[in-house]
């Protein structure tokens, strides 16, 4: 009997052990949820559709990643979970050499998104788009798009001074901002927090299935910049960029993400496939584009093979070689898995 009680006080001291190590990894989860070695490009340019009625509260769009590629989840408007929440954006942080992404939260304060000016109230600190008024979310028109003012009667004007020199960076860190969180945006990231709602979740996995919502197909200049309402993003108040932020390289950010090459292969694709210089040696190490390898093969190659295996004619004249195809003079290589 002592021995099965011995046995039992062990096993009840390892439980012990192991509950806080699985609440610490949970935390470091939600801190950080993705990490990538190279930067997500700059925000678009693009205006901000019209409140579409009372107490919805705009989320600016961000770069998300998924399937090897950046992609852009678009700006909206969103119902606050509950009164007297505001909503705190999700920011980029670059960090050892990788850019980790911090999820955005509802809370009743907010909290530090990276300094980045995502525009619209959101100009790196705070937000300047509005605020609660017992229990009333009252909209300030000096940067709220309002459009119907008999639906959006709660409103106040408060001006607000936008930094037009500051370049629109994406991300926290070396080559982004250079912002270092506040005692107030620390004391903010304390408190009770809600998760973002199920419509700002599905809204961004529909992006993620949007081709043309990725960085490598729009450039940097999405089609669906903002939306009147979460998933919608098709019809009436559907907003597209005016620009991209910046010249984004698609071919230097598909380079960057993968590391199974060979190291010669890595070597020719950082050759001609240079991201941004806060990420080279990284884009160095993680190359793996089959484009990429191919744009550094030789013309000449491709006739190597007719030359070896060609055998003297005994005609007096030879018949001419076939000319390749453009699309067969360099064939695909399928990257490595």
């Amino acid at each position: 009997m002592s021995t099965f009680r011995g046995l039992c006080l062990v096993f009840l001291a390892l439980i012990a052990l192991v509950i806080p190590a699985a609440s610490c990894a949970q935390g470091v989860s939600i801190g950080v949820g993705i990490s990538v070695h190279v930067a997500p490009p700059a925000l678009p340019v693009y205006v901000q559709p019209a409140v579409p009625g009372p107490g919805y509260i705009w989320t600016p769009g961000y770069w998300a990643y998924g399937e090897d590629d950046y992609y852009w989840v678009p700006g909206t408007w969103v119902l606050a979970p509950t009164p007297g929440y505001l909503w705190t954006p999700g920011y980029w942080g670059f960090v050892g050499g990788a850019y980790g992404w911090h999820v955005g939260y509802w809370g009743p304060h907010i909290g530090f998104y990276g300094g980045v000016n995502y525009g619209f109230g959101y100009g790196g600190v705070g937000f300047e788009g509005g605020r609660w008024d017992h229990g009333v979310f009252a909209y300030n028109r000096s940067v709220t798009n309002i459009s119907n003012t008999t639906v959006i009667n709660n409103t106040y004007n408060k001006t607000v001074v936008v930094n037009n020199t500051t370049t629109n960076a994406s991300f926290n860190g070396a080559g982004g901002t250079a912002a270092q969180p506040t005692a107030a945006e620390q004391a903010a990231a304390n408190e009770k927090h809600i998760q973002p709602t199920s419509e700002q979740t599905q809204h961004e996995h529909t992006s993620l299935t949007n081709p043309q919502q990725k960085a490598s197909v729009n450039g940097g200049k999405p089609a669906v910049a903002a939306t009147p309402k979460p998933g919608q993003f098709s019809g009436k108040g559907v907003v597209a960029a005016k620009t991209a932020g910046a010249p984004y390289h698609a071919q230097s950010a598909k380079a960057a993400v993968k590391s199974d090459r060979p190291a010669n292969a890595q070597a020719k694709t950082a050759n001609n496939n240079r991201p941004n210089t806060a990420n080279s040696t990284t884009s160095a190490n993680k190359g793996k584009s089959a484009t990429a390898t191919n744009s550094n093969r030789p013309a000449s190659n491709q006739n190597t093979a007719h030359a070896q295996s060609s055998k003297p004619a005994p005609q007096p004249k030879s018949a001419p070689k076939p000319q390749a195809h453009p699309s067969e003079s360099h064939p695909t290589k399928k990257p490595a898995r």
